[in-house]
């Protein structure tokens, strides 16, 4: 089924968009702040970290990202997603395959994704557990995918149309859809902000979720210091080893 084609709920009276421009403000602080020099970033040993984009976004949104892990020793690998507006089955399958391609047999990813991204992260974890470490989602919708500004939703809804006209029905997410909304078979973190401008952050919320509220605009989640803070607190772990 569809989603409705329109609707506020818990979205009215809307949040106003121009929030979402302290985006610049976020990268500028980021640039300042030690954490972008390797400061408290545990050594990541190559170990491979896959990164996965937006809604309408693609891999080079994420290179500011890319390239803080990659100084850090980590191996920040590319989804091979440049716009971010297909099926999330089809985009899970072909994102398993690319890790299955690049990655030695045996080791497992570490995913970081961004909004939709973050929820392809978990799609991807709960079908191919054997080839995901772990989850950190950065205000993604875990907890209801279509809580989401009323302009995005019809942006999803555009996107939904053209897939059904090229290459089939509505339904085709339907066991995607509630394989996410299913007990995490890895570790999950979700880094949400109250003040997100596109995505509801209670949306993002679950109790079988570790969740850490990091404030910020939903754009600027992939330049965000104090998600970098837990991104480098979230690694610590795995670095360990």
């Amino acid at each position: 089924m569809a989603p409705p084609l329109l609707t506020f709920g818990r979205w009215y009276p809307l949040p106003p968009l121009w929030l979402e421009g302290r985006v610049w403000l976020e990268f500028v602080a980021l640039r300042r702040d030690p954490i972008f020099s390797g400061v408290g970033v545990p050594p990541g040993r190559n170990q491979p970290v896959m990164l996965i984009p937006g809604f309408m976004a693609g891999d080079r949104s994420l290179d500011t990202m890319r390239g803080w892990l990659k100084r850090n020793g980590y191996w920040p690998m590319r989804s091979g997603i440049e716009l971010n507006v297909q099926s999330s089955a089809v985009l899970v399958e072909r994102i398993a395959e690319r890790i299955r391609a690049k990655v030695p047999r045996g080791k497992k990813v570490i995913v970081i994704g961004q909004s939709r991204g973050g929820t392809l992260g978990l799609g991807l974890a709960q079908k191919y557990p054997q080839l995901v470490e772990r989850v950190i989602a950065l205000g993604s919708p875990i907890a209801s995918s279509m809580d989401i500004h009323p302009v995005t939703m019809l942006g999803v809804h555009a996107a939904r149309a053209v897939h059904a006209i090229r290459r089939g029905p509505w339904d085709i997410d339907d066991v995607f859809d509630q394989q996410i909304l299913e007990t995490p078979k890895v570790p999950l973190t979700m880094l949400y902000s109250r003040s997100d401008g596109f995505v509801h952050w209670k949306a993002c919320v679950r109790p079988d979720v570790d969740a850490v509220e990091v404030g910020g605009s939903h754009l600027g989640m992939s330049v965000n210091p104090r998600v970098y803070r837990e991104i480098a607190r979230v690694l610590k772990p795995a670095a360990a080893r």
